[in-house]
């Protein structure tokens, strides 16, 4: 893999850790769940040969660091922080966003908030629980994970995470641990050290966004959702495809399932730039 450029933003709060590979036309890709910059690492090289590809370690995981480490997050500022990003790497210049999971949440928001800087933008299964139809439930969820971590810990709570997600009529049992793909096997202990923070900040912090459904419809030129062909019935496919038909649009199919860009990179990079290589 290409060596990157390594550097550190400034932001309220918090000091952001980014990597810049490759040239011309900006995309900024922003991770979920517990993913750093790293969880990019199979797709960036093939997405350099075309754009100047900046990967970041979103505020309070892997080496961004928050001012104070138990601070409350918000979607506005984890967005504030990619606008800033833009800002710094592509200056007047409209750019590309990939986000996935929780990052694509984060997406959402910068659409809405800087439609200015963004030429188009692919989210990939944002869990936004808040348009759906059964939403209550989800919250219900969403103070369970809470309450489970403060009373008995965090793999109690990931099980409990773990089962809200799963496809519906789905008997089996979930796994407390995390089942990672082989190409995942080396950051398997950043990913357990982001666990706490994910579960007890990121989770309740952005799953409990509402996306402004009227603001999209204006900007869904710009805005491609997709889904995992293998996630159809979890939870953040749920969401993506509700807000998918919200907006009036098609939701596109990915190789694999949630974290298909991990398990299926060569596929799901390719179908990426394709998705961004659309007139705009």
């Amino acid at each position: 893999m290409t060596d990157p450029t390594i550097g550190s933003l400034r932001v309220n709060g918090a000091t952001l850790h980014y990597e810049v590979r490759g040239e011309g036309p900006l995309l900024l890709l922003i991770p979920g769940g517990t993913g750093g910059a790293a969880s990019f690492d199979g797709i960036v090289d093939d997405l350099a040969a075309e754009y100047t590809v900046a990967t970041y370690d979103p505020r309070g995981m892997s080496r961004s660091t928050l001012d104070e480490p138990d601070a409350e997050q918000q979607v506005a500022e984890h967005a504030d922080d990619a606008f800033r990003m833009l800002e710094l790497l592509s200056p007047g210049e409209p750019a590309r966003v990939f986000g996935v999971s929780s990052g694509a949440i984060t997406v959402l928001h910068l659409l809405t908030a800087h439609p200015e800087c963004i030429a188009r933008v692919v989210v990939h299964e944002p869990p936004v629980v808040e348009v759906l139809p059964d939403a209550a439930e989800h919250r219900a969820l969403i103070a369970r994970v809470q309450d489970t971590f403060r009373t008995r810990g965090l793999m109690p709570a990931m099980a409990v995470f773990a089962a809200g997600l799963k496809k519906d009529g789905d008997t089996t049992e979930p796994k407390a641990e995390l089942k990672l793909p082989p190409q995942a096997a080396a950051r398997a202990e950043q990913t357990m050290a982001n666990l706490p923070y994910f579960v007890g900040r990121i989770v309740p912090g952005l799953m409990s966004y509402t996306p402004d459904i009227r603001r999209l419809e204006g900007l869904s030129d710009r805005l491609v959702l997709t889904g995992g062909q293998e996630s159809r019935g979890e939870l953040p496919y749920r969401s993506a495809a509700f807000l998918a038909e919200r907006l009036g649009m098609d939701l596109r199919h990915f190789p694999g399932g949630h974290t298909g860009l991990t398990t299926h990179p060569a596929e799901f990079g390719e179908l990426l730039r394709k998705a961004f290589r659309a007139s705009i």
